[in-house]
């Protein structure tokens, strides 16, 4: 089947397109604005949902009676659906409205967040939160969608990591405020914290974010359709290395994370669980390094910056070896600004990359980066149980070794484009 001609409203759209070009959002404009913070809200509720039980794993394994492998799945059930859905969102991206679906996710995941919360056994639990990954899908592959489509390219890096830093922000304050929450009154009530801040994040965003000006949606796209640009992106001589990236950079951040609560945990630090989550707010500098790598990108170009960033997960990963409290938060400060340092170069320029299909090209970044989450994070728990914290540096020192030859592929390959 063939894509059906375009809607009444599309074809003004794209007159208007054709007529005057595109009508971008600048820097310092009242709606760049509002679309920065309305999609700064996303992601903060996103992630914050996302990620909030990484410091509760140590309760499911006493409350529930599971291991930390079958305690990860709390989150890797949520991250393995997501990259899916994300995946098949940016199949259809160039069919849906995108404020309306980034709306809709963010209600539908803050409502299962609050259901996760009441459920009465484990396997209940993995099948709300596997739902909440299907409900998240529809809002990161279709914000880096909307700000590539939307903001002056000038602008797109900075943007770009504004966005990031969201996540950022509420990556750390999902995992914070549910460590806080949890010491007090327990995890239920720390995951329904967790959706009624979701909730909250939606009527900002519904409020706030600008319609699209550049999007044209088309329907009817055809199996065909969809998969020329795809195999254009995986034939693209510099994109697979770029999915690839995402995929090994989140593999590791997402390991540390999960089974640093399990070390803290233990004896020689025997924290308790506010305490862990006090150990998280390290998870700040990503929201300055997302930002400052955008605009250091922009300028230095994407290479270097991605370099950089590997390089210093590395060094932390090696920092946050021997047992002090001090070491361990240095070491998780370094990785941190070294992941959101390459994941937000890396996001930004699949969008500058994809000269067509920008949306597909968003989700199959995404489907590599959730599935490294996913994947590799639950296999670090197998590393955990055999040889605890040594298993798991030891397992994500080999995926930072496979992010590191793919950047310097990626380098090599940008030193011959410049070359012409």
């Amino acid at each position: 089947m063939r894509a059906q001609p375009l809607s009444a409203k599309g074809r003004a759209i794209m007159s208007d397109v054709s007529s005057r070009g595109p009508r971008y959002l600048e820097r310092g404009s009242g709606e760049y604005k509002k679309a920065n913070l309305a999609l700064f809200a996303a992601g903060f509720a996103t992630f914050s949902s996302m990620y909030s039980v990484q410091p509760l794993m140590p309760l499911f394994s006493d409350a529930f009676g599971v291991s930390a492998a079958v305690s990860s799945l709390s989150l890797s059930v949520t991250t393995g659906v997501l990259a899916f859905t994300l995946f098949a969102a940016g199949l259809m991206s160039g069919a849906i409205d995108r404020k309306k679906i980034m709306m809709g996710s963010l209600i539908a995941s803050a409502l299962l967040s609050l259901v996760a919360a009441a459920a009465p056994g484990w396997n209940s639990l993995l099948v709300a939160r596997a739902l909440e990954g299907f409900a998240l899908g529809g809002v990161p592959a279709l914000a880096i969608a909307y700000l590539s489509e939307e903001i002056k390219p000038a602008d797109l890096g900075t943007a770009t990591g504004l966005y990031i830093a969201g996540t950022a922000i509420g990556g750390m304050g999902g995992r914070v405020i549910a460590g806080f929450v949890a010491d007090i009154a327990g995890w239920r009530v720390a995951m329904a914290t967790l959706g009624a801040i979701g909730l909250v994040a939606a009527v900002v965003f519904i409020v706030l974010l600008p319609n699209s000006r550049n999007f044209i949606a088309q329907k009817g796209l055809s199996i065909r359709e969809h998969a020329g640009p795809v195999a254009a992106h995986v034939r693209h001589r510099a994109l697979p290395w770029v999915f690839f990236c995402g995929f090994t950079f989140m593999g590791a951040f997402v390991s540390v994370y999960n089974y640093i609560a399990y070390r803290l945990a233990e004896p020689p630090f025997s924290l308790g669980q506010g305490a862990i989550g006090a150990v998280f707010t390290i998870y700040i500098f990503g929201v300055f390094t997302s930002a400052m790598a955008g605009r250091v990108a922009d300028r230095a170009g994407r290479p270097p910056v991605l370099l950089a960033g590997v390089l210093l997960m590395g060094v932390g990963l090696a920092v946050m070896w021997p047992d002090s409290i001090m070491a361990v938060v240095i070491g998780i400060g370094l990785l941190t600004i070294g992941f959101f340092a390459g994941h937000s170069t890396a996001s930004g320029w699949v969008g500058l990359l994809a000269e067509h299909g920008k949306g597909h090209a968003a989700g199959l970044y995404l489907l590599g980066y959730y599935l490294g989450s996913s994947l590799i994070g639950a296999l670090g728990g197998l590393f955990w149980a055999h040889s605890a914290w040594a298993g798991v540096t030891a397992m994500v020192a080999v995926v930072l070794v496979a992010a590191l030859a793919a950047t310097l592929r990626l380098a090599g390959w940008q030193r011959r484009v410049d070359a012409g």
